[in-house]
């Protein structure tokens, strides 16, 4: 039994290494010269530097899909436990450090806002993980949720009122945290999936959960590494990494038949796509097709990136400067569609955080601000060196760069969406802005299309590192299922 996975992504490779580890014969297309989709790198000077995501939460997940090739994650990878990790800063000066382990953590939480912020949060972790513990089988490692699944979860009262969907992330953070520089620091973990924390569930709170208690990694060598052990543990088990080999066409007739690459038919009794989901409705099948994924959805907020090559200095990992009015940054975004005007800025220091060695004098740092995805058609001006120039001063104000610090690689989200067609920029899908989202995002399995199947972070569970992982290994096991 043959199958065919378009994209190198998490999402793709996962799905390859399950595949072949069952017995098939697996064929992986990536359209650009190198695997690990939005998990990529770029070479600048002879440094290589990750240009994508910088934190690694959920690790057992990716321990789990390299046993399918008889490896171990502590055997083929260092992850790193830096502590602290995060330094949070404010624009009146208020600095708090998030170390790896919460007890630390919440004693400089306390150190810096008082006692009651401290309890304040250890309850909210209590109230997250009960969330995460009740939502987790049923929404991230089980199958797409559906009415009736959903329906028969409703029927245990006290496992719906632990995920907490009927009020917003804010709504809740608000009426369980008084510090307004604690509610800020949670209300960022919104922007893990790329959504408003104004809009999104309360159950999206997990998030805080997964990287303050089980903690968030860096990767010695990068995230490079990690996307780099993934492919060396497809080819152990025979799969065919095929790059700079863009998929033209999936041919149907009645169920999945194949590929078009450069041409040439690839046949297959399954494929499965890695890609955006978008990019196989309105591209990659034939028109008229029963597809099933709705186009009508928000996607999540995209991202302006850039690399610094900064005068090498004492740096924690991930540094985030936030803005003085939050609520608007995400009004900005999500109402107005517009690049902030006060942008929060994100750094990761790639040396600290994943052991990089950078250039002899100068060390690269990652730099992010929050940015709406790209309109369909475009925009009729150019809005990102504005972004970009806004960026850079809030850097040099806060002392993080100077003068001679010069930026050099940079991505605007319409670049991004260029670099992955179908996202429209978006870094995770649909946005989850409503409680309905997690219906709406597409399953797994195309139910019309017999032999075909989605596995990305913009299909069943969403967005983020392990959760396309476990997309992938999802769409394997449909593939599985379906042939028995």
């Amino acid at each position: 039994m043959s199958a065919i996975v378009i994209g190198a992504g998490l999402g793709g490779l996962s799905a390859a290494i399950n595949l072949a580890a069952a017995g098939r014969s697996v064929d992986l297309f990536e359209a650009h010269d190198k695997p690990g989709g939005k998990a990529g790198s770029v070479i600048i000077d002879g440094v290589e530097v990750d240009t994508g995501p910088s934190v690694l939460t959920m690790p057992d997940v990716l321990d789990k899909i390299l046993a399918k090739a008889g490896r171990k994650l502590s055997d083929v990878l260092t992850l790193r436990a830096p502590s602290p990790a995060f330094r949070y800063r404010y624009t009146d000066d208020t600095v708090i450090d998030v170390f790896h382990s919460l007890e630390e953590t919440a004693d400089n939480i306390g150190a810096a806002l008082g006692s009651d912020a401290r309890a304040e949060l250890m309850a909210f972790i209590t109230y997250a993980e009960r969330i995460w513990s009740a939502a987790a089988p049923h929404f991230v490692y089980g199958p797409a949720p559906t009415w009736l699944n959903t329906i028969a979860l409703g029927l245990q009262v006290h496992r719906l009122v632990r995920v907490d969907p009927l009020r917003t992330m804010q709504q809740s953070i608000n009426k369980r945290i008084s510090s307004p520089h604690l509610r800020k620091l949670l209300l960022r973990y919104a922007t893990y999936n790329g959504s408003d924390p104004r809009r999104a569930p309360a159950t999206l709170n997990c998030i805080a959960h997964v990287e303050l208690s089980l903690g968030g990694f860096g990767v010695q060598g990068g995230i490079t590494a990690m996307v780099d052990a993934m492919v060396d543990a497809a080819r152990s088990l025979g799969v065919r990494v095929h790059l700079s080999s863009p998929v033209e066409k999936v041919l149907v007739e009645k169920r999945v038949r194949g590929v078009v690459v450069g041409g040439e038919v690839h046949e297959a009794d399954s494929v499965i796509v890695g890609a955006d989901a978008a990019l196989l409705a309105k591209r990659l099948l034939p028109p008229g097709s029963p597809h099933g994924i709705r186009l009508d959805q928000s996607p999540s907020m995209s991202g302006w990136t850039g690399i610094y090559r900064a005068k090498r200095s004492e740096r924690v990992p991930h540094t985030v400067l936030f803005c003085s009015d939050y609520d608007a940054e995400f009004a900005d975004i999500f109402d107005r569609d517009r690049p902030p005007e006060d942008p929060t800025v994100y750094l990761c220091a790639q040396e600290p955080c994943h052991g990089r060695t950078g250039w002899a004098d100068e060390e690269p740092v990652f730099v992010m601000a929050n940015a709406p995805p790209e309109p369909v058609g475009g925009r009729s001006a150019d809005p990102w060196p504005a972004l970009e120039a806004r960026v850079d001063q809030r850097l040099q104000s806060a002392g993080l760069m100077t003068e001679t610090d010069t930026m050099v690689w940079r991505r605007t989200p319409a670049q991004l969406a260029a670099h992955f067609p179908g996202s429209q920029g978006s870094i995770y899908g649909a946005a989850s802005n409503d409680m309905l989202a997690a219906f709406r995002r597409p399953p797994n399995r195309i139910a019309k299309i017999p032999g075909l199947y989605l596995a990305s972070g913009s299909a069943h569970p969403g967005g983020g590192m392990p959760l396309a992982m476990l997309s992938g290994q999802a769409a394997a096991a449909a593939v599985e299922s379906d042939r028995r």
